[in-house]
């Protein structure tokens, strides 16, 4: 072995023993400055990590304890599902009290107390008397009477000369067929009945007036059905002379009555001209095949309810027109004493009409339909409506009769 080399190789490592001590401390010191720099990105990214998640969870407690529920919340939801259920009650009340209305005679309904062929006549006269007292609350009269006018032109001796002896003014003759001075007089009578009235009306227009005075006796159940249709017509009658009733308020003669004449009140398809003696009363709408126009409410009789259609006619101001068809749908107010009519008497509230078709048209005044009436300086024209009316069962299906009943199902079969 080379003996040199070794001393060298000897020298080194004493060298490096000088300082041996150093190199552990170097060595740690190097393994921290490595740690040390990844410690702190990491470290770093996990601060602003836990910072952007506090701050989050933090604005999320805080909006949650905004909406924290109070300890008696559940007394408040309580009181509001009470109050939804009353209101579902009340809705329900007002749907049945819509349809309990005053009868026109109580010894029929649900069924007869007396065989007997004079309460269906005595139901007649009522029917017939209700209509008038309607016709009189709203101070309606007609045109001049044939009688009304004769008696009129008897005091014109050129009348007298001219009249031969088949001569007659009728109802809705022409005044320019008679002469200048029997012109005037007609036209001062008309004007006298249109000063007088609010409006002018005949009942004799109105279905189931002359039914009545006609009546003809076909059997007991057919008896019951007609006076049950009838009393149902005498409702729609009464809510139509209502209408016309609070639109004519303010009035003080046909002059100024928005509502100047109502011509028809009728159930019949073919509208008004059917005769009223044999025009039908109301039915009830089961399907399309029944109604008197396609219902765009889509409503008809179901367990619930029972539907029926009408058609009401009326001269009136142009300025009327959309007030009559609201006030006619508007709620309205009724008594009720019971179906026996001797319990206490409470006000309800009914509001049970929709219009579903609407035709207006002009009028010729000097036709025989209009020339004996007096409108004044209004432009008017004659509404024609097609209205749906309901009636809640649960309100008066208890004294529907039987045997109607029994034809009800019979059709819908």
């Amino acid at each position: 072995m080379d003996i040199s080399k070794f001393k060298d190789l000897t020298q080194r490592l004493s060298f490096l023993g000088n300082y041996s001590l150093l190199i552990l401390p170097v060595v740690i010191t190097l393994v921290g400055v490595l740690l040390f720099i990844p410690t702190q990105l990491v470290s770093s990214k996990l601060r602003k990590r836990i910072a952007d998640e506090s701050i989050s969870i933090g604005k999320r407690v805080q909006s949650l304890s905004k909406g924290t529920v109070a300890h008696n919340q559940w007394e408040v939801e309580q009181e509001y599902q009470q109050a939804y259920e009353r209101d579902a009650n009340q809705t329900a009340l007002l749907a049945k009290q819509s349809s309990q209305r005053q009868l026109l005679s109580y010894k029929i309904f649900p069924e007869p107390k007396d065989t007997s062929i004079l309460i269906f006549k005595e139901f007649g006269r009522q029917f017939r008397d209700a209509v008038d007292g309607l016709i009189a609350r709203v101070n309606a009269l007609d045109c001049p009477t044939d009688a009304e006018l004769q008696r009129g032109l008897q005091g014109s001796s050129l009348s007298r000369s001219r009249r031969g002896p088949g001569w007659s003014s009728g109802r809705g003759r022409s005044p320019q067929s008679l002469g200048e001075v029997d012109a005037t007089i007609t036209d001062v009578l008309c004007l006298e009945k249109a000063k007088s009235a609010f409006v002018y009306a005949n009942p004799a227009d109105l279905s189931g007036y002359k039914f009545w005075e006609e009546y003809e006796y076909a059997g007991i159940d057919t008896a019951v059905e007609d006076c049950w249709y009838w009393q149902l017509a005498y409702w729609i009658i009464e809510d139509v002379i209502d209408t016309i009733d609070a639109l004519n308020s303010g009035s003080n003669s046909v002059f100024t009555s928005p509502v100047k004449r109502l011509l028809d009140v009728n159930f019949a398809a073919s509208g008004r001209g059917v005769s009223k003696k044999v025009a039908a009363g109301p039915s009830y709408v089961l399907s399309i095949e029944g109604a008197l126009t396609e219902p765009h409410t889509g409503r008809f009789c179901s367990d619930d309810i029972d539907v029926v259609h009408f058609n009401v006619v009326v001269v009136v101001s142009t300025k009327a027109v959309l007030s009559f068809m609201q006030q006619l749908c508007r709620a309205k107010q009724h008594r009720f004493r019971g179906f026996s009519g001797e319990e206490q008497e409470q006000v309800f509230k009914h509001n049970q009409i929709t219009v579903l078709e609407s035709n207006i048209r002009s009028i010729n005044r000097e036709d025989t339909t209009h020339n004996l009436y007096r409108y004044g300086e209004d432009a008017v024209v004659e509404l024609d409506l097609v209205c749906e009316y309901i009636f809640n069962k649960s309100g008066y299906d208890e004294i529907k009769p039987e045997s109607v009943k029994e034809s009800l199902k019979k059709l819908e079969k």
